[in-house]
């Protein structure tokens, strides 16, 4: 009768299968006892079957076989440990060649939009800074009364075609008030090919005489025209020293500009022999004592007042005490 074994004693072949089963899986076991080392499949189920390879004493193969075989199914229905990650799944057959080209695409596109981009600004350039077709087509002059807008025009010294964009316009301002009968100058470009030029002239306000000649000036002391024969509308003026950095000058010419409309016609001369002695002298002879420049609206208000009464002479230049001869 065969010797039976515990519960928890597991026959010879059973424990060849367990270790081949468990490193199938990748799992480190203990090796076989020593009768099992090296053993192939066929020899390990002989030597199970015979008894050999480390069983008890007294058990044939035979039940090692069978006891074997009943256990063989819950061996391996018994769960083993998760398998591990597999390899990534490899891409879609010509995902990668897709992705290369989307990206070079993507490359050139943006090359491509620079390239154009610079193209544009270049022929911009060209065209604004240094070609014909926004050049210069016309110099309009406005404000100009006595001074031809052909010798204006000449003075600017832009010649047609000249790309608008870069014309001097402090150059032609410049050059345009080199003429003495302008005031000031306005230059402005009005595109496409036009160049404005806006002008103040000078007003003569009085006539000096010069070398038997009438030179006209205007409220700067600035001569805007000399004649043979003065103008019977300015006034005459007499100093010992015209000219624009002249006191005496500059106070007598800053009289008659401040002179009211009704009272200007009547004055025929102005003369100063310094900055607060100013004197006029009135068409039908009479006189009167202006002093300096200032309180000019006053005096004037007070000398058409005194005007009414005859006199020969009337002193204004101080308003507060007047004198009437």
């Amino acid at each position: 009768m065969a010797t039976r074994r515990g519960p928890h004693t597991a026959p010879p072949y059973h424990r060849a299968r367990v270790v081949c089963h468990e490193r199938r899986r990748g799992r480190d076991v203990p090796r076989l006892p020593a009768p099992w080392h090296g053993a192939g499949a066929a020899e390990v189920l002989i030597m199970a079957a015979s008894g050999r390879g480390g069983g008890e004493p007294g058990t044939t193969g035979a039940a090692d076989a069978a006891g074997t075989a009943d256990r063989a199914g819950e061996v391996d229905d018994a769960p083993g440990p998760p398998e591990p990650p597999g390899p990534p799944a490899p891409p879609p057959a010509g995902g990668e060649d897709a992705g290369a080209a989307r990206g070079r695409w993507t490359g050139w596109r943006v090359v491509l939009v620079l390239v154009l981009f610079a193209a544009v600004v270049g022929c911009a350039t060209w065209i604004v800074f240094f070609s014909s077709v926004l050049g210069l087509r016309e110099i309009k002059v406005v404000g100009n009364l006595t001074v031809p807008s052909e010798q204006i025009q000449r003075a600017a010294g832009v010649p047609d075609g000249h790309p608008l964009a870069t014309v001097d316009l402090g150059g032609v301002q410049a050059r345009v008030l080199g003429i003495r009968q302008i005031e000031s100058a306005a230059v402005e470009r009005t595109w496409p090919g036009t160049l404005r030029i806006a002008i103040v002239e000078r007003r003569p306000v009085a006539v000096v005489p010069v070398a038997g000649k009438a030179a006209l000036v205007d409220k700067y002391g600035v001569v805007t025209e000399v004649r043979s024969v003065g103008s019977p509308r300015l006034p005459l003026l007499r100093v010992n020293r015209p000219g624009p950095d002249d006191p005496a000058t500059r106070a007598a010419l800053a009289v008659i500009v401040s002179l009211p409309a009704a009272l200007a016609p009547k004055v025929a001369e102005v003369r100063a022999t310094g900055p607060e002695a100013v004197s006029l002298r009135l068409g039908d002879g009479r006189t009167v004592v202006w002093g300096g420049a200032d309180r000019a609206r006053q005096k004037a208000r007070i000398l058409m007042t005194l005007l009414k009464k005859p006199a020969d002479s009337y002193d204004v230049s101080s308003p507060e005490v007047v004198t009437v001869e």
